[in-house]
């Protein structure tokens, strides 16, 4: 498998950059992280007769805070999203939403702007964006303009971005206080594309009833089910209304059917995401105490799989530890995460 021969360009400059694709049009394609344009290259899907780099323009990969809101240039690596310590504390939802893309390798190259303008509609990046509000900075050599994340994506793969624009920067706005999330994911293995993905933010005001809540699923536009949002708004959150919610939810989507999985079994995999068990702050410890067996055993199980494959990564000596801990063998992952989100408090187990 080897590309169609193309015309390389090394841009140092943003506008260097902007004056290439101004100039070469739509036979163009700028190279971010390359996991998602290379393959397609090496296929002949995809046949540019010029290659852009954006790796050595600097003013792509800034990523900072500024006034609460998070900034992220569009050659930032994936990775750094997963092991910021401001990421984690102001929007943990983004982190574990990145901590799903792939493994480890693809995220030291893959890029969060490359991500979001490839669209593929398993992928990650897109869904947080969209259920976090973010906006979208593009620029070409004349023009700039700032989009939303709702109206970025057209669908599987096509997004508003003009063959002579760059998407140069992500902003995410803080999220208000009191405001709960959730990513859950379904996949055949772990690293695989995701058969179906949701993020949920969920924000209580004083009484404890859902002030405001968004909902995006992965799909070929991260789709944002209105009559979902509007149903879960003013009730106090219980598990019996975010069931009802998913019932409501998958009403409105329209997955697609591939070798992978069929609508149907698409539309359960988000029935089932969307479905959170919620507990009151005081039970916390009691809980801890009812999940313990089921964690346990749930360990036994990976180290006798260890033991046959020889690779093991626990983190962790108690249940406190082992709500934040990862065991990952080959092919198989084993999560227990607890989150205090927003009160009450929710945790969720999948393995």
């Amino acid at each position: 498998m080897k590309p169609a021969s193309f015309e390389y360009h090394d841009p140092t400059t943003l506008a260097e950059a902007l004056s290439l694709l101004g100039r070469l049009g739509d036979g163009a394609r700028p190279l971010a992280g390359g996991q998602s344009l290379v393959p397609l290259m090496n296929l002949r899907l995809v046949r540019p007769s010029h290659l852009i780099d954006l790796n050595r323009v600097k003013e792509l990969s800034e990523f900072r805070v500024e006034n609460g809101a998070l900034r992220i240039g569009a050659m930032t690596r994936q990775r750094e999203l997963e092991l910021s310590t401001a990421v984690a504390e102001g929007w943990p939802i983004l982190r574990e939403a990145t901590g799903y893309i792939g493994h480890v390798q693809i995220r030291n190259r893959g890029t969060v702007g490359g991500s979001l303008a490839h669209a593929f509609p398993s992928a990650e990046l897109p869904v947080a964006m969209a259920v976090l509000e973010a906006e979208f900075a593009l620029r070409s050599e004349k023009t700039e303009r700032n989009v939303r994340a709702g109206d970025f994506f057209v669908s599987s793969m096509t997004t508003v971005l003009e063959p002579t624009e760059i998407l140069v920067e992500v902003r995410v706005p803080p999220l208000r206080p009191r405001t709960g999330w959730s990513f859950q994911e379904v996949s055949r293995r772990y690293g695989d594309f995701a058969l179906m993905g949701v993020a949920v933010l969920v924000t209580l005001d004083q009484k404890g009833l859902i002030d405001e809540a968004r909902v995006a699923f992965t799909g070929p536009a991260s789709a944002r089910p209105a009559s979902a949002e509007k149903l879960l708004s003013g009730n106090r959150p219980e598990e019996g209304l975010f069931r009802e919610v998913a019932r409501v939810a998958i009403r409105e989507l329209e997955p697609e059917t591939d070798i992978h999985a069929s609508a149907d079994n698409r539309r359960a995999a988000q029935g089932a995401d969307i479905v959170l068990l919620t507990v009151k702050p005081q039970s916390a410890a009691a809980v801890l105490e009812d999940i313990a067996p089921v964690i346990h055993k749930k360990l036994a199980a990976l180290e006798a799989h260890t033991s046959q494959v020889g690779k093991t990564n626990i983190e962790g000596a108690n249940i406190l530890e082992l709500a934040q801990a990862t065991a990952t063998f080959r092919g198989v992952q084993g999560r227990v995460k607890l989150a205090e989100a927003f009160m009450p408090l929710r945790f969720f187990l999948t393995a």
